[in-house]
Formats: structure tokens, C-alpha cells, sequence
């Protein structure tokens, strides 16, 4: 068994969505001058790797803290998307990875975007569904969705349609993935608990991917 961290180390350098303030890690007590450590930890609750509720962007909406932890658990495929010249991934080119008859709770999109974390690029230009593919996906009773960049969205969205079509149907949005290079074409098992405060609109996640040697 293999088990694959597809998450991003969290540090006050951490990048974030444009606006968001950064994370904060403040060593509050140490062992020399206390007996222990111990760190405050500021930060918003969409930072780093991290998932997306329906309540992040619809009113009177579930967030992450009502979900059973089985919404959070589940199998997981990966589609490689590295080679799309366009920037959106369309309906017709997920057809072919999707209509196959193997039950999967989650899709996960690789695009290689991750290779720019840290740098300006990042921000920009990065692939993101059509919203016929998001039409589409919400027709497989999915878990989540979740992806190696920044947002869901374009950066210049207004409307955030497809943040709106997926989470209407209780699809959660896993953002921020990274090494999903280590993933093959089969099914594997996909945890990405969040932590679970009242009221959660988003949470980090430790998302990792569990497969069979």
C-alpha cells in the first residue's frame, strides 16, 4: 500500500487567493521557556489545500461540519488534463475517462499547475472546467471534485458559475491539490478530512491518496 500526500505544506509564506490575508504561525510557548510548545495559528478557512462547502458560496447551505465524515472518504480517480492546449476542460474531453463502469466518489484534475505554487504564474492562465463539464460531473452523484489550482473559477470570475453548479449539488471542491503526478489511471481510495469547526464554509485538508502497490 502506498499512501500519497496531495497536500501543500502550510507556512506563513503559504500563497493564497489574491486579497485573502496570509496564514500566520506564532510560536506562543516553547519547552525552554514553558515546559512545552505550542502555536497560535491564524488563518482563513480557505487556505493552502483546501475544500470548499456549499455554504462558501450559497445561503442557508450545508457546511462541512453537518456532513457525515463518509462525504469527506471515498474512491477517487484521476484524469490528466497536462496535455489540454486550451484552458477550459470540456464535457467532451471527459467523456472517454468517465464512462466506464467503475463506481468512483471522486474526480480529481490534473492539470500540472502545481509545478508554479509559489510563483506569480500561478495565478494565471490555469485550466478550469466549462460549466457543461461541470453539468456534466454533478450527473455522477460525486463526493467532491478536486483540482491542483488555485480556484475552480477563472481569476477574473464575477459570477463563479462553476463554484455555483457544483456545490448547488453538494459537490465539495478540493483546491490547491499538488503531486497528483504520483497518481496512475486506477482507482485508488481519497481522504481529504477537514477540520471541523461550527459553521465551516471551507476547511484545510490533509487530502491524500491511499493505493495498492
Amino acid at each position: 500500500m502506498q499512501i500519497i500526500d496531495l497536500s501543500h505544506l502550510l507556512t506563513n509564506q503559504t500563497p493564497v487567493y489574491p486579497g485573502t490575508e496570509k496564514p500566520v504561525f506564532e510560536q506562543a510557548n516553547t519547552i525552554e521557556k514553558d515546559g512545552f510548545a505550542e502555536t497560535k495559528i491564524s488563518m482563513y478557512s480557505h487556505t493552502g489545500t483546501h475544500m470548499d462547502a456549499p455554504a462558501h458560496m450559497l445561503p442557508d447551505t450545508k457546511s462541512l461540519d453537518v456532513f457525515e465524515p463518509s462525504k469527506f472518504y471515498g474512491n477517487a480517480i484521476c484524469i490528466d488534463c497536462t496535455a489540454i492546449l486550451d484552458t477550459k476542460i470540456s464535457k467532451d474531453f471527459l467523456i472517454p475517462f468517465l464512462e466506464k463502469s467503475v463506481q468512483f466518489d471522486f474526480v480529481l484534475l490534473k492539470t500540472g499547475w502545481s509545478k508554479k505554487w509559489g510563483k506569480k504564474e500561478y495565478f494565471e492562465g490555469f485550466p478550469t472546467l466549462s460549466l457543461s463539464a461541470c453539468e456534466y460531473l454533478t450527473g455522477f452523484n460525486l463526493k467532491g471534485i478536486g483540482i491542483d489550482v488555485i480556484s475552480i473559477d477563472k481569476m477574473d470570475t464575477v459570477t463563479y458559475e462553476n463554484h455555483l453548479q457544483l456545490l448547488k449539488n453538494e459537490v465539495l471542491i478540493i483546491e490547491n491539490l499538488i503531486n497528483l503526478d504520483a497518481l496512475n489511471n486506477e482507482v485508488f481510495k481519497f481522504s481529504c478530512f477537514p477540520l471541523k469547526f461550527e459553521n465551516a464554509d471551507g476547511s484545510p485538508v490533509r487530502a491524500i491518496a491511499i493505493m495498492d502497490d
